[in-house]
């Protein structure tokens, strides 16, 4: 039986759609996120920055798909990436306090309009013929692979707290999976700006799904979680692909709002004063009892 080649147009394009399905299912992941963040009218603990650099990611890719004859499958992809992602991102900036609105559009006009732009007029304009493909191709590449240092930081906390629970396992396999399939997809088109980036996404991955493996039934996990003080009371864990896909999965750790606060201020309180009276009241029995003939 005669073998498959990796080069094969059929392969090829099996690659291209299971790579575009897979990546839309991780761009439609925060949906859950950004429902609440509808409901409740406030984004909370949430930040705007994972999306932001993930739209920017999806730029800087959809511009490398438009120089090549054969980039469909990257401007399919990174083209719905873009509309998703500035949805997310205007939902963001509709129910964002004034603070976190303005640092939002402050980021979004110098990374995605400041630095996109003068990434396109320097591509355009001072290079020239297939070494504007080249030189792109290295700034997506190397954009790919500085995004992955969101993933070590998740490690890292995984090893020190002995708790997958920052580690989706399905998160892990999901993105883990994506890896895998636009590398093969960037070796069958000998693109070595898809294929080699997600050689570390597929390490990565695999790392995470190891130490799953490793801590799921940890029995130090809770008391680690526990003994840990997480300075806001939403952690934000942020994965990103090497295409632009990002995944936020947001960690509730219950914090107590000022109404609560105030509430159990003024119950301490009045139990404080519950218990002053009944001293006082034991020391006047106790005097008018030594006093008495």
């Amino acid at each position: 039986m005669a073998m498959v080649s990796v080069h094969h147009p059929g392969v090829l394009l099996a690659l291209a759609i299971l790579g575009n399905i897979i990546s839309f299912v991780v761009y439609l992941a925060p949906l859950p996120t950004f429902y609440q963040i509808y409901k409740r009218k406030t984004t909370g603990g949430f930040q705007s920055v994972p999306y932001l650099v993930a739209l920017f990611s999806c730029m800087l890719w959809l511009s490398y798909g438009l120089l090549l004859s054969d980039g469909l499958a990257l401007i399919v992809v990174n083209s719905g990436g873009c509309v998703i992602e500035t949805i997310y991102i205007a939902i963001y900036i509709a129910y964002a306090t004034r603070e976190a609105r303005n640092h939002s559009v402050k980021m979004l006009v110098l990374l995605n309009l400041g630095m996109f732009s003068a990434i396109l007029l320097f591509t355009h304009f001072l290079v020239r013929g297939l070494n504007r493909i080249h030189v792109l191709g290295w700034i997506c590449a190397g954009f790919s692979v500085t995004v992955f240092a969101a993933p070590l930081s998740i490690v890292a906390q995984v090893i020190r707290t002995r708790s997958v629970e920052f580690m989706p396992f399905t998160l892990s396999f999901t993105l883990t999976l994506s890896a895998i399939i636009w590398f093969f997809y960037g070796l069958s088109k000998r693109d070595n700006f898809v294929a080699f980036p997600n050689i570390l996404g597929f390490i990565l991955g695999l790392l995470q799904m190891i130490l799953y493996g490793i801590f799921k039934n940890s029995k130090n996990a809770k008391k680690s979680i526990e003994e840990k003080k997480l300075p806001e009371h939403i952690v934000n864990i942020v994965i990103l692909s090497s295409l632009g896909n990002s995944e936020v999965h947001p960690l509730d750790v219950e914090k107590p709002s000022p109404n609560d606060k105030n509430k159990d201020n003024s119950s301490t309180s009045s139990r404080n004063v519950g218990e002053d009276e009944k001293e006082k009241e034991d020391v006047a029995a106790e005097e008018k009892k030594d006093g008495s003939p």
